[in-house]
């Protein structure tokens, strides 16, 4: 056991990618106990083995050919329009923009790389500081992942054996929460710095809605797929990916051959990446059931408290710090076998911890020191980190307010799906 651990953290510590740190550690673990060398290949394979993964990379290829066929521009325009009279409007167009992409790539890094840099660009041209126009980037990203579909969502789901479906209607209502909070938080920063605004147009608004409707519609077709039942999370992905392909080349005329086989290589780098990080969770998470390390660990959060608030603020404070070290996918695997029975012993809905699990692991993304999505911003916006961990800090408060009351209210998460999915 000595090994397998040591293996584990001495590659994070050098800095090795996650996935070769975890495949490493497990497979020096087999090794070192004498496992048959055939479970290597057996668990890794098993772990992506599955039907309703294959919605993962097919919503990367969506997001990537929304990127690349400039709907992200189109979105941006209409959110400007929308929201931009109010004070501080690039900030709100910001976020609006955040939440409708959400709705169809379902990545922080999808949002962060396509939406992030006409965001920031136009918020610089108009006036604003880079640290906070990379803050609200940053902090907007976060709503991607949240905000149906989501790709964590898909992968908690496939993991814990929970309706994707309920999870993706679940998140709604958080995600929405997400964005007000964090449009009030820029309000009363424009206030005080005496950002400016646009006036608003009526006739401006329709031009935009006119041009962006076909790329507005597509979360409400796969919410309404849900809903209605036409069709499952990975049939919604391939609609997802059809779709943005006859906007971006039929109806935009946006893409050219060079730009599509620029997404599929993009995509299938990002998905291998996602999905191999699965299969050595996958191997890791059984040598830690196998050895009993999984149990000790609940026994060790179960001897804190018997109250569920109790327990639900610990596993918050475990899967923030993760999240700031760690991919979502990785933490997604390694730590559901350990939690799973918590939350279930005390009687908690699961697709309410789904949701509030999700969601610690995003603001642990843009959480400094090693939040991911920080080191992405500051390269996007040619920052330095240390600019970009002050500007972030306020706007982890309406992000940590929003988990608060997700974790102990579980009817914003639960109400929407126990209403709209039987």
């Amino acid at each position: 056991m000595i090994v397998f651990v040591s293996v584990f953290i001495i590659l994070l510590i050098v800095g090795a990618p996650i996935s070769i740190a975890i495949g490493a550690g497990a497979v020096c673990g087999c090794f070192a106990l004498d496992y048959p060398l055939m479970v290597v290949g057996q668990k890794m394979t098993t772990g992506v083995d599955s039907f309703l993964l294959i919605a993962v990379p097919l919503f990367i290829l969506a997001g990537n050919l929304m990127n690349e066929g400039k709907i992200t521009e189109k979105i941006f325009g209409f959110a400007k329009n929308l929201v931009g009279w109010i004070p501080g409007g690039l900030g709100h167009a910001n976020i609006v923009a955040s939440i409708i992409f959400a709705g169809m790539s379902g990545s922080a890094a999808a949002d962060a790389g396509g939406l992030g840099t006409i965001e920031m660009k136009a918020m610089r041209d108009d006036g604003y500081d880079d640290e906070f126009s990379a803050s609200v980037t940053a902090a907007s990203s976060v709503i991607g992942p949240i905000f149906p579909p989501s790709i964590p969502l898909i992968i908690y789901g496939s993991v814990a054996s929970v309706s994707v479906a309920k999870l993706f209607m679940g998140g709604v209502i958080p995600g929405l929460l997400m964005g007000a909070a964090l449009m009030a938080l820029v309000l009363i920063f424009a206030l005080k710095r005496g950002y400016k605004r646009t006036a608003f147009s009526v006739i401006a608004l329709w031009k935009s809605f006119k041009e962006s409707i076909l790329s507005l519609i597509t979360p409400l077709i796969i919410l309404a797929g849900f809903t209605t039942g036409w069709f499952t999370p990975t049939e919604a992905s391939c609609i997802a990916v059809v779709y943005s392909l006859v906007i971006s080349v039929i109806v935009y005329k946006s893409m050219g051959w060079e730009e599509f086989k620029k997404c599929l290589k993009d995509s299938a780098i990002t998905s291998a990446n996602t999905l191999f990080i699965i299969g050595t969770s996958t191997l890791f998470t059984y040598i830690m059931v196998k050895e009993g390390i999984s149990g000790q660990i609940a026994d060790f959060i179960l001897g804190i408290s018997s109250n569920p608030y109790v327990i639900l603020l610990v596993i918050n404070i475990i899967l923030l710090i993760l999240g700031m070290f760690m991919e979502p996918g990785a933490i997604l695997t390694l730590m559901l076998p350990v939690l799973l029975p918590i939350v279930t012993s005390l009687g908690i809905d699961l697709v309410h911890f789904g949701v509030v699990m999700v969601l610690n692991l995003m603001i642990g993304q843009v959480t400094p020191p090693f939040g991911v999505c920080l080191f992405v911003i500051a390269d996007l916006a040619k920052l330095k980190l240390e600019v970009l961990y002050k500007g972030i800090l306020p706007f982890l408060l309406p992000l940590l307010v929003t988990l608060g009351i997700c974790t102990y209210v579980p009817q914003i998460v639960t109400w929407l799906p126990n209403m709209l999915i039987k």
